[in-house]
């Protein structure tokens, strides 16, 4: 890569941008890197280096970069009506058709839609739709919120608690008291030897009505779940477990919400990850793939069984929550335009195809190596887990930082992968329109810095 003096941009932004999920004080030493230009799967920085993103940002931009029919749409809005606010009944046209053709496409049938700004909002707008939800039914202890190890719903106040990750906890006084974890459907460390997928499942259900049990049904409200655990680590639940876990929620009442902000609107191969895992959630968030991160933007796919109370329970008064941002019009026309194209172009389709040749691809070229201990995932969603060893499994040392060492050696290669934080793995979430080739290029220049990380390891 190019070793060329730092550039003016690249100065400004290490003095007096605030980084998210960046360690501070070497950012403000040395700084990063500097995007400029994207298109399709591929990035340029200020420096003139080419990168192959096979993150697709932060597992958004699935339409890819560079779209102008997006760009346009986006232009046309603004200029026609740049904003206005959907308070007091006020409205706009785009996210009315968005809303319906959000709905249109539900896996599951859906009453209405609540437009926010990130998964993050998005996630904490759930949370007060249920205490409400349970306080207009009279169950006012019914307030607690139960999500999993490992899983991601954000970093919000009451989202960061959600997210069962501790780096989101640690120095900020989360969760806050009403939030409880269970274990995450991670076979690789979750499950004992010589376990059945059914023996397993049996096992993360039977956990999950222990905590449900000892915390008093009467006082857990719901239940939030990845279809597919992101950021925890690309973690794909064992066949049956969905329905296995609705089955303890429905015995209980505890409503499940479907977290769809990374599988929502294609990234799995099918339009939703509910489709994909048997998910028959009572409420549905989404984010990022909405519109493909061209525009912030976020929803609450309600059901009619939720709204109905809402509205009963509000009918005095003012329903009291919303954002100066909700409904959006020029984020909406974003978000007709990045549909269009999926529908369009069948990118749906296309990343369930690019996604098997992804899994091919993964397994063939990392099950075999002793630095690995296993390749998973599904559609477009890849992750490759190491370990110092595989018999007897056993991780690496944290402090030791193999995964962010292989992440930052494929970023020299010009590759951007991403090292997740609740374990040694790397993960692939390209965008749609990634070619075959790309694809390949990918997985190549991947194993090239896990075998150099691999060599400095056996030396230290």
């Amino acid at each position: 890569m190019s070793t060329t003096p730092r550039s003016s941009t690249e100065d400004i932004d290490r003095k007096n941008v605030f980084h998210p999920f960046t360690a501070l004080h070497q950012h403000e030493r040395f700084g990063g890197r500097m995007i400029v230009q994207g298109k399709d799967s591929t990035l340029r920085d200020v420096q003139g280096n080419r990168y192959l993103d096979a993150m697709a940002g932060l597992w958004c931009v699935n339409v890819g970069y560079g779209r102008t029919e997006i760009a346009e749409a986006v232009t046309a809005q603004i200029e026609r009506l740049s904003y206005y606010h959907g308070f007091s009944s006020m409205a706009t046209d785009t996210p009315a058709l968005l809303a319906e053709r959000v709905l249109a496409r539900s896996p599951v049938p859906m009453s209405k839609v609540f437009f926010g700004n990130s998964g993050s909002d998005a996630n904490d707008t759930q949370a007060k739709l249920i205490w409400f939800y349970n306080n207009a039914l009279g169950r006012p202890a019914k307030k607690k919120l139960i999500a999993r190890e490992r899983g991601y719903h954000g970093v919000t106040v009451l989202s960061a608690g959600l997210t069962g990750l501790a780096n989101l906890h640690d120095g900020f006084d989360l969760p806050l008291p009403m939030i409880r974890h269970t274990r995450a459907p991670h076979r690789l460390w979750e499950a004992r030897e010589g376990m059945s997928d059914a023996e397993f499942v049996k096992l993360l259900s039977d956990d999950l009505e222990a905590l449900i049990l000892r915390e008093g049904p009467e006082t857990v409200a719901a239940f939030f779940a990845e279809p597919i655990q992101a950021a925890g680590g690309v973690i794909v639940p064992p066949e049956g477990y969905f329905p296995a876990i609705q089955e303890v929620l429905r015995r209980y009442d505890v409503l499940l919400v479907a977290d769809e902000v990374v599988c929502g609107f294609g990234r799995l191969g099918r339009w939703f990850g509910c489709e994909a895992l048997q998910i028959e959630p009572d409420l549905i968030t989404v984010a990022k793939g909405i519109t493909s991160a061209y525009y912030p933007l976020s929803a609450c796919l309600v059901s009619e069984r939720i709204w109905s109370v809402l509205a009963e329970g509000s009918k005095a008064g003012v329903f009291g929550h919303g954002y100066t941002y909700s409904a959006h019009p020029v984020a909406a026309a974003a978000g007709l335009a990045n549909l269009e194209l999926l529908e369009s172009e069948r990118l749906v389709e296309r990343a369930s195809e690019r996604g098997m040749q992804l899994q091919a691809r993964l397994h063939e070229t990392f099950d075999d190596l002793p630095i690995v201990g296993e390749v998973r995932g599904y559609g477009l969603l890849g992750a490759v887990e190491l370990v110092e060893s595989r018999s007897p499994l056993r991780p690496f040392e944290r402090s030791r930082g193999v995964g962010a060492r292989v992440a930052a050696r494929c970023l020299e290669l010009g590759l951007i992968t991403r090292a997740l934080p609740a374990s040694d793995t790397i993960a692939f979430s390209p965008p749609f329109v990634v070619s075959e080739d790309e694809l390949d290029e990918m997985v190549r220049l991947a194993r090239g810095a896990v075998d150099e990380v691999a060599a400095e390891l056996g030396r230290e």
